[in-house]
């Protein structure tokens, strides 16, 4: 075989190698998504810091707390901003104590009803693959949290496949080492849009049934229904 025919031919060989070993590190979205679910499946509870944003501009209402998970769908938030703030949901109940009114709101709801934290169980997850289309927004590769930060993540971008999703668009921030939700920004179908930041993971810790218990003030009222009054 003459050396240009040789070279010719193992240059496409090589060429060829390269293309097996780049499209097998290639990860579509799908597969992403699903290795977090997949990681949050593997988690018996976890908590973290939790910081929901409502709006973008300068008046937009900051609170933040401690998020608590534990398998399979119970969920704690506990706020520090604003003061004794607290929502809970043992898996057929919601309830939401707002200081401010001295009221308690309660509902007996479905598994999916929770709230935007939710998102970052495994319930939430699987809702979110069978109700959105699941793209990344500019690639695999990691990019800055935000512009200026050092912190890298993977954003995947939902659209609702339906008009009865409570949120039209989603963006989730994904950390490509731990596979841990690390920000949600979601659009309602009106209203601003809300920001769910993660921090500070401990996961596996053991929590508590009683973790989930909520001991209602007696002074505060108590709302049943709250989602069907009219």
């Amino acid at each position: 075989m003459k050396k240009p025919q040789f070279f010719l031919i193992f240059s496409l060989y090589f060429i060829f190698a390269l293309l097996g070993v780049f499209s097998q590190e290639i990860t579509t979205a799908g597969v992403f998504f699903s290795s977090v679910s997949d990681r949050y499946k593997s988690i018996s509870d976890y908590t973290a810091n939790l910081t929901m944003t409502i709006g973008t501009t300068s008046r937009a209402q900051v609170m933040s707390g401690l998020v608590s998970f534990k398998r399979p769908n119970r969920l704690k938030i506990e706020f520090s901003n604003p003061a004794e703030q607290t929502i809970v949901f043992t898996g057929d109940t919601l309830t939401i104590y707002l200081p401010a009114y001295r009221v308690i709101l309660s509902q007996t709801v479905d598994k999916s009803s929770s709230g935007g934290a939710s998102l970052a169980t495994p319930q939430g997850l699987s809702l979110m693959r069978s109700a959105y289309t699941i793209a990344y927004e500019t690639g695999s590769s990691p990019v800055p949290l935000q512009e200026g930060s050092s912190e890298m993540v993977v954003i995947l971008s939902l659209n609702r496949k339906t008009t009865v999703e409570t949120f039209r668009t989603i963006r989730l921030m994904i950390s490509p080492d731990t596979k841990l939700i690390r920000r949600v920004e979601a659009w309602p179908i009106s209203g601003n849009k809300i920001t769910f930041d993660f921090s500070n993971y401990r996961l596996n810790t053991g929590i508590p049934d009683t973790r989930f218990l909520y001991d209602a003030p007696q002074t505060a009222n108590i709302l049943n229904d709250f989602l069907f009054l009219e």
